[in-house]
């Protein structure tokens, strides 16, 4: 059985889940992986019961509580980000404050907002493992801009490190300009299109190595190899991508 990228996640994140399941049902607490691995399995078998977006997310949040993990993994997982198969198309769900009861809700926050217990250096120190915000960077400005418009009768949503090339086929784009680019939005976060919609985005190049492994299947390798744009366009228009078949 030829399984894509992300099936091979998911069932990667249910092994996970059911590792974390049989340990809590000995007694045993949960550390920081298991702890996240069911928190992100329960969203995603919620959304494969029908649930919408905001029942998942609440399932998810009750699905722990402080006695059921190890001392400090609440200050440690203060969100979780999974993305999910809802009934409309694949969302981003984003589960913050997962462990309900936990240090982040019983303790005001003295470090941002991530309420760490007191470290080894004193009260106020960050506790080891704890999430710490970074510098606030300035947003970066879009190399491209493009107007996008949904095509299909149900929303279509892209979550922000995905190749905008291969996104839903049904949305109607100029597939070139976006070959090689993200949305030039916050890590983690998505961008919905309206069913019939149209919405101008802003999109910059992906960095790294710039490989594209997965997604829609349309590239599978460097991005920027000899003939890897013209091939992907050709796959794209032969899937019936709109915006691709004038560039074929």
């Amino acid at each position: 059985m030829r399984l894509t990228p992300t099936e091979r996640d998911r069932l990667l994140l249910f092994g996970a889940a059911e590792l974390a399941r049989a340990r809590r049902s000995r007694g045993l607490r949960l550390n920081v992986p298991e702890a996240t691995a069911l928190i992100a399995d329960t969203v995603c078998e919620a959304a494969r019961d029908g649930r919408r977006l905001a029942q998942a997310i609440e399932a998810a949040r009750d699905v722990l509580g402080p006695d059921d993990v190890l001392p400090g993994v609440a200050n440690v997982v203060t969100e979780v980000h999974v993305e999910a198969v809802f009934d409309d198309g694949s969302r981003l769900a984003v589960v913050s404050d997962p462990i309900r009861g936990g240090a982040t809700a019983q303790q005001p926050a003295t470090d941002g907002g991530h309420g760490a217990e007191a470290g080894p250096d004193g009260p106020g120190a960050p506790a080891p493992g704890a999430v710490l915000p970074g510098p606030a960077d300035r947003a970066p400005e879009p190399d491209v801009r493009l107007t996008v418009h949904n095509t299909a009768t149900v929303p279509v949503s892209v979550t922000s490190h995905f190749h905008f090339f291969e996104a839903n086929p049904r949305l109607e784009f100029d597939r070139g300009a976006a070959y090689g680019m993200r949305l030039c939005v916050p890590a983690g976060s998505s961008v919905r299109f309206d069913p019939g919609g149209s919405s101008e985005v802003g999109l910059v190049p992906i960095g790294g190595d710039r490989i594209a492994i997965g997604f829609a299947g349309l590239v599978d390798g460097p991005l920027d190899a000899p003939g890897a744009k013209t091939e992907a366009l050709r796959r794209a228009a032969a899937c019936g991508y709109l915006g691709a078949e004038e560039q074929a």
